[in-house]
């Protein structure tokens, strides 16, 4: 029992689940096993930004515990860390206790780096005030890197009349706690060409759903686009931004339409036309022109052929007499 007990208090149980399962137990000494799986399962922090949980901090903290120059030292540096604790989780749960772990681990190695700046300070005060100051450092470097969220940006490239896609899904989302929305606004014009402010942004969408889908884009529609996984709280846990470029189509050569000038007032008036009275005789006598014309031609024509025959037949009689004469 006192190793177990032992085990629940490295594991930082809660005093009043200690006791319950210290009770627990007793009718169960044949089963020491069993009940240490359900406390260890009780122990494990899923999901949180658990600063005094990196086994790293923990060595440091009992190193300068051990380090103490008497034991009533080390029972007052004790309470400091103790409480220092409750203030760690405190300020997690204020936040959620959300956390990606890159994040965590910059404000991990921070602290690291500050509390290992400490133990090489030689301490002219008394231990417990500057080690006070060093577990609230702490504090204060986790309550910083929780407030800087995870902040991503991306240039995205469409063209007008096509599609672009954004989705600021990132895989530690699925831990936040409660129902968070993804807050979508946006800033129109070239991205990058402003130095942009909170009121610049306009809301777009407001979805439970991480993506948005933009279809049939126009050059008026590129711009800054930035997404915000926030709670009902107003907790913002997350930041991506979107830098779209729509990409205008080339220009297409539209050759104006000819049109005809507009004839001059009075131009279809009775007195600048002949009537249709005076077309019909002129009209017929241009076909009896072309008529007689025809004929006359007509008869050259045959003029002109019967003289070539009347040459070819006379040709033709010289040619026989002149074989006639020859043969006598």
């Amino acid at each position: 029992m006192l190793s177990v007990q032992r085990g629940l208090r490295c594991l930082s149980v809660p005093r009043l689940l200690m006791q319950v399962a210290l009770l627990l137990c007793v009718p169960a000494g044949k089963a020491p096993r069993l009940l240490m799986l359900v406390a260890l399962l009780l122990c494990v922090p899923a999901g949180k930004a658990c600063l005094q949980c990196d086994r790293r901090i923990r060595l440091l903290h009992e190193d300068f515990l051990l380090s103490a120059a008497s034991v009533r030292d080390q029972i007052e540096l004790t309470k400091i860390r103790d409480y220092a604790y409750v203030a760690y989780r405190e300020t997690s749960r204020e936040r959620s206790g959300v956390i990606d772990p890159t994040t965590l681990y910059r404000a991990s190695t921070e602290y690291q780096s500050e509390f290992n700046r400490f133990l090489n300070t030689r301490h002219t005060g008394a231990v417990t005030f500057e080690a006070i100051q060093i577990m609230e450092k702490g504090r204060r470097i986790l309550q910083k890197h929780l407030d800087i969220f995870v902040h991503e940006e991306y240039p995205v490239q469409a063209e007008e009349g096509g599609q672009a896609v954004l989705d600021c899904f990132l895989p530690w989302h699925s831990q936040v706690l409660g129902r968070p929305e993804y807050h979508y606004s946006w800033v129109p014009g070239v991205p990058g060409t402003k130095k942009l402010v909170e009121s610049d942004f306009k809301v777009l969408v407001v979805t439970e759903d991480s993506s948005v889908v933009l279809n049939q884009l126009h050059v008026d529609e590129q711009g800054t686009y930035r997404c915000l996984l926030q709670d009902g709280n107003g907790i913002v846990f997350s930041q991506v931004t979107f830098l779209l470029n729509v990409t205008a189509l080339p220009v297409q050569t539209h050759w104006p339409v000819v049109t005809l000038a507009s004839l001059p007032p009075g131009y279809n008036s009775p007195r600048s036309h002949p009537s249709n009275n005076l077309l019909v005789p002129v009209i017929a006598t241009v076909t009896a022109l072309s008529l007689a014309a025809s004929v006359g031609l007509t008869v050259v024509l045959g003029i002109l052929m019967k003289q070539q025959r009347d040459v070819k037949e006379l040709r033709r009689r010289r040619k026989e007499k002149r074989h006639q004469e020859s043969t006598v």
